[in-house]
Parts: C-alpha cells; sequence; structure tokens
C-alpha cells in the first residue's frame, strides 16, 4: 500500500524503490533491537506485544496522513530548500527523512513486534533454534500472504485507503487477543489479560472504540496523488475527475485540466492528453510506421494509453488486425473517455485486446505484423526499460514480417542527453536505417518517433499524396494534428541511425541484464532539456534524398526546411 503511495509522490524510480525499502527496513531493525530489550526485561512480553499493535492504531493512519495531506507540502523549489532541490545528493537524503516521517513510526512497531511475539511464544522452549524457526515460519508466511493478498485483490478491488484501514483492523484484532487473552510467558505461568473480571469487558470495549476512531481516522487517498504524484503543484490544475482506480499494476486517472484538455495518468503522471502537441505524437506512432509500410494487414500496439496510437490504424482500410497488448485492464476502461479522439478503437471489429506483458506475449506469440508500435511508459519508470532493451527490440524484429516496420515513443522531456543517447542508440543497434521523426510544431523538440524497418525504407511522396486525397478520414485524421499534406507530415524528419553515429558513439547500451537506461533516466526526471537534446540530433540531420521520393515542388519546400 504504502510502496504504491510513495513511488507516486516521490516518482516511480529504481532509486526511489530502493530508497521506500531501505527506510522500512530500517525501521524494523531499529525496531526489533527496542523489542529486543523490552522483551529482556518484561514480565510479560505478550502484553508488550498487545500494546505494541495498539500503537498501530494510530501509527497506520497518521502514516497515511502524512503521505497524502502533509509530505506533499514539503516539496522543495525555488522558494522552500532551493540548495536541496539543485542538488541530487541531498534531495535524496531529503527523501529519506520525508518517508521516514510517513512510515517509520509504523515500522518500528512492526519491528519490535517480532521479538516481542518470540518472547510471548516461548513458553519453556528448550530448543531456541526451534522456536525461532517457528515464529519466522508464521511471520514469512503472514508477509507472503498479505503481500498477494494486498497487491492481487485489496489494493485493485478497494484502493489503498480501504488497505489501510483493513491494516488498522488487523492490528486492533492483534492488539485485543494480546491484551484481554492474555498468554504464557513460561510453561509455569497462568494465563491472564492485561485486566480481569468485569473491568476486562470495559477495556476490551474500549479497544473495540479506540480500533473503530483507527479505521474512520484513516484519510483517504487524494485524487491528486493518483494523477499528477509528484507534481504537487499541480494537483489544483485540475477541474474534473472524469475516472480514478488503483489497479493491479498501476494507478490510473482520467481528469480535464483547467485549460480544457482532457488527461489520462498512469502511475502519477499524464501520459496522453488532448492537447495538440499530445495528439501529434500519439497519431504519429500509428501514422508514419503504416505510411513507410504502405499497406499494413496486421498491427500491433504495445501499449493501450488513451488509445489515439491503436486508432490511428483504424482509419487505413487495409488493416485487418489491430492487437492492443495492455498490462493493466484500468487502461482499457480508462481509455473509453477517448473515444472521439481514438475513433472508439476497442468498438472496432478488428480489435483485440491481449491483457499481458509485451514481454510474455512476443516471446510466446506465434504471429507476425506488418507494423508494431510501442508507447511504453516513460524509461524512469521502475521495470519500464525492459522495453528498451536490446533483447526487446530483437523480440519485436522476430515477430514483424518481411518488410515490417516497427515505431518507438522517445521522450526528450524529463531526461537527459545521456539518458537519450541510450535510447536511440539501443534502438538503432538493431535497426541500423532507423529514422527518427519529431513530433514539436516548432521543430524544437519535446517527443521523437524512432522507426526500423528491415533493409532500406522508401517514402513515396506521390503515393502519400494520394492515399490522403482519396481517404477523407484519414487525411482528417492527420490534418487534426498538422499533417494533412505531404510536406508537412515528411518535414517532421529528423535525422537517421547513421547520421548520429558520432553522436552515439559513447552512448550506453540498455540489455536485460543490466537495464542501464532505468538507472540513468532515474537520475535525470527532474530534468528538463528537451531543446538541448533535439538541437545535438538536427546537427547531424541532412536531406534524404535516398529516403525521400517526392516531386520537385515538395522536394524544394522540404529542402527549405532542412
Amino acid at each position: 500500500v504504502w510502496t504504491r503511495q510513495l513511488s507516486l509522490l516521490f516518482g516511480a524510480t529504481v532509486y526511489n524503490f530502493s530508497l521506500i525499502l531501505a527506510v522500512f527496513l530500517a525501521g524494523l531493525g531499529a525496531g526489533s533491537l527496542v523489542g529486543a530489550r523490552i522483551a529482556r526485561h518484561a514480565e510479560r512480553a505478550d502484553l508488550a506485544l498487545g500494546w505494541c499493535q495498539l500503537g498501530l492504531l494510530a501509527a497506520i493512519p497518521a502514516g497515511a496522513y502524512m503521505i497524502g495531506y502533509q509530505i506533499p507540502l514539503w516539496e522543495v523549489g525555488p522558494t522552500f530548500l532551493p540548495e536541496v532541490s539543485t542538488s541530487r545528493g541531498l534531495r535524496f537524503l531529503y527523501d529519506i527523512v520525508r518517508c521516514f516521517a510517513a512510515i517509520g513510526p509504523a515500522a518500528l512497531l512492526w519491528g519490535a513486534s517480532f521479538p516481542l511475539a518470540l518472547a510471548a511464544a516461548n513458553t519453556g522452549e528448550s530448543d531456541p533454534g526451534r522456536l525461532v524457526a517457528r515464529v519466522s515460519v508464521v511471520n514469512t508466511a503472514g508477509a507472503l500472504v498479505g503481500t498477494i493478498l494486498f497487491s492481487l485483490a485489496v489494493v485493485p478491488g478497494a484502493g489503498t485507503h480501504r488497505g489501510q484501514q483493513l491494516l488498522v483492523a488487523v492490528a486492533a484484532v492483534a492488539a485485543l487477543l494480546m491484551l484481554t487473552g492474555g498468554g504464557r510467558r513460561r510453561a509455569d505461568e497462568s494465563v491472564s489479560p492485561v485486566v480481569g473480571g468485569p473491568p476486562a469487558v470495559v477495556f476490551g470495549a474500549a479497544v473495540l472504540v479506540v480500533s473503530l476512531i483507527g479505521v474512520w481516522a484513516v484519510p483517504r487517498t487524494p485524487n491528486g496523488l493518483v494523477a499528477l504524484g509528484r507534481d504537487v503543484g499541480g494537483w489544483d490544475t485540475i477541474a474534473a475527475y472524469h475516472f480514478v482506480e488503483e489497479g493491479v499494476n498501476a494507478s490510473v486517472a482520467v481528469t480535464d485540466s483547467d485549460a480544457g484538455y482532457r488527461q489520462l495518468h498512469i502511475s502519477g503522471k499524464v501520459v496522453a492528453s488532448t492537447m495538440d502537441l499530445d495528439m501529434r505524437i500519439q497519431r504519429m506512432l500509428g501514422h508514419v510506421p503504416a505510411l513507410i509500410h504502405g499497406a499494413p494487414r496486421s498491427v500491433l500496439i504495445v501499449g493501450m494509453g488513451a488509445g489515439v496510437t491503436a486508432g490511428s490504424f483504424v482509419t487505413h482500410p487495409e488493416v485487418e488486425r489491430i492487437v492492443i497488448c495492455e498490462i493493466e485492464p484500468s487502461v482499457l476502461d480508462a481509455s473509453n473517455h477517448f473515444a472521439v479522439e481514438n475513433h472508439a478503437v476497442l468498438s472496432d471489429p478488428r480489435t483485440e485486446v491481449i491483457y499481458d506483458d509485451a514481454r510474455h506475449f512476443l516471446a510466446t506469440t506465434g504471429e507476425q505484423f506488418d507494423v508494431i508500435t510501442s508507447d511504453p511508459i516513460h524509461p524512469w519508470v521502475r521495470g519500464a526499460a525492459s522495453l528498451y532493451s536490446v533483447e526487446y527490440h530483437e523480440l519485436v524484429k522476430e515477430r514483424l514480417k518481411p518488410g515490417g516496420v516497427v515505431a518507438q515513443w522517445v521522450p526528450l522531456y524529463e531526461t537527459d542527453e545521456v539518458s537519450a543517447k541510450s535510447q536511440i542508440a539501443t534502438f538503432v543497434g538493431s535497426f541500423p536505417n532507423a529514422t527518427l521523426w519529431n513530433s514539436d510544431f516548432l521543430d524544437v523538440g519535446y517527443d521523437l518517433v524512432l522507426v526500423g524497418q528491415a533493409g532500406r525504407s522508401r517514402l513515396d511522396g506521390d503515393q502519400i499524396a494520394s492515399r490522403l486525397l482519396n481517404d477523407q478520414r484519414l487525411w482528417r485524421s492527420l490534418d487534426e494534428v498538422g499533417l494533412g499534406s505531404t510536406v508537412e507530415l515528411l518535414q517532421t524528419y529528423a535525422g537517421q541511425g547513421r547520421d548520429l553515429e558520432p553522436w552515439l558513439r559513447d552512448a550506453a547500451i540498455n540489455r536485460d541484464r543490466n537495464l542501464r537506461l532505468q538507472y540513468l533516466a532515474g537520475l535525470a526526471l527532474d530534468r528538463q532539456d528537451a531543446y538541448g537534446i533535439y538541437e545535438s540530433i538536427v546537427g547531424y540531420r541532412e536531406y534524404p534524398s535516398d529516403l525521400f521520393q517526392v516531386s520537385p515542388d515538395d522536394e524544394a519546400a522540404l529542402l527549405r526546411v532542412f
């Protein structure tokens, strides 16, 4: 529960997951030291364990309140701890403090519970190893069952708010059992509660009341946390929430911004919207590879998002099969709020949805496709780098039909040049003739589309012009994002892999065995160097006369751009 919430608040990088785990384990360790000391001196370890569980009735709601309503206010910036905001090391240490303020008290109490449980379970056991093993097995089994239950059922079924209330209820039951039922410290001790007789009933009722207060005190998870996570300043820019769901793999939301755009949020960040720039990149991820191929019949889309990329293929009448591979079911439900923009792709009879991890699907299917377009979440999100690796690209290549085309999204924002180089060089290593296409209206860089094909590509401008002239639905889909003519489409060309060889020479290649990209990108999620990165790329761009086959008039117009 807290891993989900804190990863939204801090950013779901591999570093922040490590930070959260380290703080939690440190709390458990420190709590165990304190609990062991108490167990050595306490006359009744079982009652000490009960009081420890009672403390969780306050610590768990307090942690939920801190994560949702206090720690977001501690976000550093130009006006608050500016020296921390500009130092990566200080920011990491500061996040450790913020994390401990939220989950530290509960972690300490859970840590103290283990040695107290050992002492409470000791009924004169002559073999301490057997005692420790017995309690450890129960503790480990409980942790595994809890992890599976909360990950697969509680959080996706009831949400993190109800999940934390359930944790309070479990702690309350444990406290009630320990404090009113008692236990043995030694074999010759009698069983007695903390109070006996009629007062025990009153005490039990008091514990029950405190438990109910603890459950009630757990605050709701803020919608702003689910939607925008670490972008705390943006929480107030949302005009309306249309969909909020905490799924098995990610938290998903659909909102309207106060600027009038509809937005899709996954894992605490906007991944798609109806803003012109976002619509342009989403449409390009579908139309560019389809037009380069010329006549695709089967297409695979990795990552549904808002469905705009998948919906682009609906406007290509030659496409007979549209396969969407999406790991999070909530995303499909959210995409229905973009039915106009995605041409109602989920209702198209040619569409099939596969709920699976893309790597697993590609590795196990025997099907091949004319076009595979991949639009996973940002590579700084933990685990996403596996969809940007050499092995992934080689797997994609195996699933392409002869002459097949692959497209890959490349973000230039929330990253740095080292990370962008890694992503592009890894792709170019598998597709040496790769081309890059820029989605920015002003040709200054924001997102890129990497396109690869086995063998040399050749773009027939006359054929594209003929298709746009004779297919009004296709033309409209492109014209809505400023790509309604051959020149407008081809002038988004930003370069090709072989021209970038000097720039990519020192790039770190992202492989499955190291997933280097997620570590590089994770260090750069606060960077906004899109313009500088794009300038470096287009510095190697030349007019691709071997790629473009266009009319003299179109060529003259394109040469003025390049």
